[in-house]
């Protein structure tokens, strides 16, 4: 059987499916939905699959039964019948101003229009999106289905602006949206995505009867993609990833999870990232993919202004209100990290009071290091050349065993880390090891798994494969045994058995951390 291309960049339903690309079915979560209720709500992060969502209902109301043959909704749905379809697309239109997106949706609503046969001649958004409903309706007989893709698109890109700009917008906005209401008897079904709700935000308020899915548990797989679907969908690319990496298929999985996997909105439905998923089996290398599509910097800066770091490096516990404080005036910052994907709702439970408690942590090693790393590096304001000399000295200090050597490294490492980075847990400084030789540029893996334990970071230096554990204790009068604990541990488990038929020698690290005092121990095991 012929292996399915993937589908990179891809967010066409009908392409997807017409030039065979691999689709992974999710139209079990469309039928809930279309014969559910008639107006919804959906908040993924960027690149979670939200378009390719509304190019299948596209498809699916627009009566294109090719497209579906062999999948869940398939047998489940009258083709006899075929919908006019409105779809609007926010991040295709132009909206840096009130008046450019006038002009902007008009365009759209008129292009809409040529492509159905009917003509608008107003010039005015509202007069043109309540024409071309009625206008769709009247010559098809069939009510009309309202696909509206990244809604919040004008409020994000006018967040900075004055209050008096983001109010234009929003004033802009509600003008087209409020058509809905009036139009509720020519309207089918309406489906809505984005990155956020908005308190506030008229089109919420002017549809009584919408109903937001983004937390809803039935819906929770609707977009990324859940353990099972991995293993039964990419069962080829796990294989021959495997074999290039030289590893088993069950070491890989567990890598992969680890990377990728941990995104929930109902805290025990766990999916994976699937753009980041498609582009690992593409290039079968463990990066940070989607991290590195839209580097958050207005994110880091918020972060440094409010001191709020705490939020992204230990789990954090909020109340369901917090999932009503989507103010663009206000940005707070636990909804605002949940809402474009940087942490993620863990667990679910009930307080005192028995209203829900919901645990929010980064999703996944991407994240949570990719993330890290920025925020460390916007902290710690190295210059490349401080940078360049750093990731020098600790190459030439692992090459040569110099224990003092790396000591100073590390602890020049602890000095550049403001207060408000630093938790009191062993964790934490496995975390801060790591995020630091990202930062320099090294490659480590972090919590790599052995037939014994797992080793606290291994990464790749030309003719060397570095071995590193690390422990912590509050308590400095420990350092030494500490640094005797970690070195014993890597030596009773074996730790470096995996890597001892490969060419170059094995570079054992011991590292002891206490507070800001550090020590180390390096020995080599020639291969």
């Amino acid at each position: 059987m012929k292996i399915k291309k993937l589908p990179v960049g891809i967010q066409t339903f009908e392409k997807i499916r017409s030039d065979e690309y691999l689709y992974v079915d999710k139209t079990e979560y469309i039928y809930r939905l279309v014969t559910g209720g008639t107006v919804y709500f959906l908040s993924r992060p960027r690149r979670f699959g939200k378009s390719l969502t509304l190019s299948t209902l596209d498809a699916l109301f627009s009566g294109r039964e090719d497209l579906f043959k062999g999948l869940y909704i398939h047998d489940k749905w009258d083709w006899n019948r075929k919908y006019p379809v409105i779809r609007i697309d926010w991040t295709q239109i132009t909206c840096d101003t009130p008046e450019n997106l006038k002009q902007s949706i008009i365009k759209w609503f008129k292009e809409v229009a040529i492509n159905n046969g009917i003509t608008l001649s107003s010039e005015f958004p509202v007069d043109c999106f309540r024409d071309l409903i009625m206008s769709l309706y009247r010559k098809t007989g069939e009510r009309v289905v309202i696909l509206i893709d990244e809604y919040d698109v004008p409020i994000l890109d006018a967040i900075g602006k004055s209050g008096e700009e983001i109010e234009a917008m929003q004033k802009a906005l509600h003008s087209i949206y409020k058509v809905l209401k009036g139009a509720d008897e020519y309207i089918k079904f309406i489906f809505l995505t984005g990155i956020s709700k908005f308190a506030g935000l008229s089109i919420f308020s002017a549809l009584n009867s919408l109903e937001d899915i983004t937390l809803r548990k039935e819906y929770a797989a609707i977009c990324g993609i859940t353990q099972e679907e991995l293993e039964s969908n990419f069962s080829e690319y796990l294989g021959t990833t495997a074999e290039k990496l030289s590893i088993t298929c069950e070491e890989l999985l567990a890598e992969i999870r680890q990377w990728y996997n941990g995104y929930s909105w109902d805290g025990k439905t766990s999916v994976y990232n699937p753009f980041s998923v498609l582009l690992f089996f593409n290039g079968k290398e463990f990066k940070s993919y989607w991290f590195a599509t839209g580097t958050p910097t207005f994110l880091i800066t918020l972060l440094k202004e409010r001191n709020s770091v705490e939020s992204f490096l230990q789990p954090v516990h909020a109340s369901e209100a917090v999932f009503s404080r989507y103010n663009p005036e206000r940005l707070e910052t636990i909804p605002l990290l949940f809402q474009t994907g940087y942490l993620t709702v863990k667990e679910i439970t009930r307080g005192d009071d028995n209203k829900l408690i919901y645990r929010f942590e980064p999703p996944n090693e991407e994240v949570r290091d990719a993330f890290v790393s920025h925020l460390f590096g916007a902290y710690s304001e190295l210059e490349v050349d401080e940078m360049t000399k750093l990731h020098a000295d600790m190459q030439h200090q692992l090459k040569t065993g110099n224990s003092e050597g790396l000591e100073r490294s590390l602890k020049a490492m602890i000095a550049r880390v403001p207060y408000q980075l630093h938790i009191e847990e062993e964790k934490y400084y496995h975390s801060l090891l790591l995020v630091w030789l990202h930062f320099l540029g090294f490659k480590p893996q972090g919590e790599v798994s052995t037939n014994i334990g797992w080793i606290d970071a291994v990464w790749k230096l030309p003719n060397m494969t570095v071995i590193a554990e690390v422990k912590y204790s509050a308590k400095k009068t420990f350092l030494g045994r500490l640094l005797h604990k970690a070195s014993k541990q890597i030596h009773d488990r074996k730790y470096y058995e995996a890597w001892r038929n490969e060419p170059g020698k094995i570079i054992l690290v011991s590292i002891a951390f206490s507070g800001r005092e550090i020590a180390c121990r390096i020995e080599m095991l020639n291969n």
